[in-house]
């Protein structure tokens, strides 16, 4: 099979989960630093990433496992993009197709419908197990703790994003559950898992990370990378060797206090944008980098679901998909940290422009930055 037709394959829905050349599974990436590359997986590969999701993943309501060691008590909720050929996408749809017995168990809701349908839909099917991205996670809990959102899961998987420390907290107050982050991508399905301590372990029996600067130099454990190389040993048919990621992943130089003998490490995803702003006269623009800027907005303010838009030289726009007027109290709130935070940071006379109730326009697969600055390129605002 051509490129060609191997992109004609990925752009039908109706394709998905399905063989591609044959005993083969293939899926793209969301795109979201460039074009979507296109990947084929192996049934060795595919069966190894079902072993790390078997085997590796927490247990984390455990008296109940053992009381039911096949789930068939489970429901599970994956909210996502649904209709594309993403990695997680894919992944649940295959095993729909391979247990005809889990399907009605294990069900795959768009994120990109309207967010009142989703609703309505979640609570239709009512799962005890969330699977999703950290900010479509936020954005069902801020509608649970509204109550527009009655489904109650007892546990929630999230994964492909950063999930702050906030985030984590703020999840675990509204929903009442336990909450596990893993880290996945495109080019490796099952990169890490967190033990019992919240703690991510990569499965370095199957990849190799090396963090690197922006040189490509390697960074000692310990250190923050500009970028990490992956070497994918699972997949012999599409061969990745110290492919670029694009993650920011740091090892971290101490054995973790769980007791694995698999590093640990931290995970801080593909950069947000780094704001420019003007300061006095005469002065160099003041950087602002993104982190800073959320961690302002989600531990002073309580606000997890927004995008920051850099508009102007003092100018910003920050947007939530939240409505009411609790929503208002916290923008206000938010506002305020955020413009106390510039100013001590040099940027003077900066205007905040806040709106409640606006969709953000996210990427193909549901994902979206939250910071964006006036230096990012056109259509780099998902």
């Amino acid at each position: 099979m051509s490129l060609p037709a191997l992109r004609r394959f990925i752009a039908e829905p109706a394709n998905i989960a399905a063989d591609c050349l044959g005993p083969y599974t293939a899926w793209e990436s969301s795109g979201s630093t460039g074009e979507p590359a296109i990947f084929l997986q192996d049934a060795r590969a595919m069966s190894v990433y079902d072993a790390l999701e078997a085997l590796r993943r927490p247990l984390l309501r455990p008296f109940e496992r053992l009381l039911d060691p096949w789930s068939l008590s489970e429901r599970i909720a994956f909210v996502g993009a649904t209709g594309g050929h993403f990695a997680s996408t894919v992944s649940v749809e295959r095993l729909r197709r391979l247990q005809p017995g889990l399907a009605s168990r294990l069900r795959g809701i768009s994120f990109l419908q309207p967010l009142e349908r989703l609703c309505d839909e979640l609570d239709a099917f009512d799962p005890t197990v969330l699977a999703t991205y950290p900010s479509a996670a936020i954005v069902l809990a801020q509608e649970r703790e509204a109550g527009r959102l009655k489904a109650a899961p007892r546990e929630i998987w999230t994964g492909g994003e950063t999930l702050s420390a906030a985030g984590r907290t703020f999840l675990k107050e509204v929903f009442g559950c336990p909450v596990a982050n893993s880290y996945g991508a495109s080019e490796f399905l099952s990169l890490a898992f967190e033990c019992p301590l919240g703690v991510l372990h990569l499965n370095s029996d199957w990849a190799i990370l090396e963090p690197v600067d922006a040189q490509g130099r390697a960074v000692p454990a310990g250190h923050a990378a500009a970028t990490t190389l992956l070497t994918n040993l699972a997949n012999h048919l599409q061969p990745l060797i110290r492919y670029d990621l694009g993650d920011r992943v740091r090892l971290l130089d101490a054995r973790c206090g769980c007791g694995s003998h698999l590093p640990a490490i931290e995970v801080h995803g593909r950069d947000d944008d780094t704001l420019y702003l003007a300061a006095g006269a005469g002065m160099p623009a003041v950087r602002v980098v993104p982190l800073a800027a959320s961690t302002v907005l989600e531990e002073e303010a309580g606000l997890f679901d927004f995008q920051l838009v850099q508009q102007g030289p003092r100018e910003l726009l920050l947007r939530t998909r939240g409505q009411g007027q609790k929503m208002q109290r916290t923008l206000r709130k938010a506002r305020a940290a955020l413009a106390a935070f510039l100013e001590a940071q040099g940027a003077k006379g900066v205007r905040i422009e806040c709106r409640a109730g606006e969709s953000t326009q996210c990427g193909r697969s549901g994902k979206f930055r939250r910071v964006i600055s006036l230096n990012a390129k056109p259509g780099d605002a998902c």
